[in-house]
């Protein structure tokens, strides 16, 4: 197995194999959770305006943000804490309709030229590696999507060398790096609670390793990006 470590659009547009995108701030913290809560299923679009039109079309929540910021219209921001705090009452055999800013459209990208793409957090990394061990592609393309896809992120690139270490038993110093993480302003921009949008807790949730026994794969619905459940077992 063949692993690939790319980070960014261009790590998107270069991906190829089985593709894992790595958003752990917050998109693919969000889903996890989002299954957990009961929802029938994903869609993934990068469009505000589609989104909107999807969600009077098909019927579901609209959750997501525009370079952070919560859009007008939207039913939530792309925040773990929130989703958790509406609970399965709300979530519960719900479609939502998602757009970010940088893992929702990574994954978008990727899908245009990649066999299979996962999707990727702290919370489904041991699942994703099961995964793969199973699945045993020739090529593997871990990226990480960072900053509104421009500039790297510590959350993002320790989450990619984690999945890695998972795969090749290499050595992952978790103390170290979640360290480097909290210190740095990806994560020290929620920690202040000086926004309403960017809640203390999503960092909590963010960094919790494992939580989930299974892994998100996208794929093309006829014309939309449908996220399902899958276990690493398939």
């Amino acid at each position: 197995m063949e692993i690939k470590k790319l980070s960014l659009t261009h790590g998107a547009e270069l991906a190829e194999g089985a593709t894992v995108i790595i958003d752990v701030f917050r998109a693919f913290s969000c889903e996890p959770l989002m299954f957990h809560l009961g929802v029938k299923q994903i869609v993934l679009e990068s469009d505000v305006d589609r989104c909107k039109a999807l969600s009077s079309s098909i019927g579901g929540i609209l959750v997501g943000e525009v370079n952070e910021l919560p859009i007008p219209g939207f039913d939530l921001p792309n925040s773990p804490y929130l989703i958790m705090k509406n609970g399965r009452k709300y979530f519960g055999g719900q479609t939502v309709i998602h757009r970010t800013t940088s893992g929702v459209r990574g994954a978008l990208t990727a899908l245009k030229r990649t066999s299979e793409v996962l999707l990727g957090s702290f919370m489904t990394a041991k699942a994703i590696a099961d995964y793969m061990r199973r699945s045993r592609p020739q090529v593997v393309s871990l990226v990480a999507m960072g900053i509104r896809s421009l500039v790297k992120a510590p959350e993002d690139e320790a989450c990619s060398d984690y999945i890695e270490s998972l795969l090749t038993g290499e050595v992952f110093d978790w103390v170290d790096r979640v360290a480097k993480i909290v210190e740095n302003e990806t994560a020290q921009k929620f920690l202040r609670g000086d926004k309403a949008y960017l809640p203390r807790e999503d960092v909590t949730l963010c960094l919790q390793r494992d939580l989930f026994d299974f892994v998100l794969r996208a794929s093309y619905r006829e014309a939309l990006v449908i996220v399902e459940k899958v276990s690493p077992e398939s």
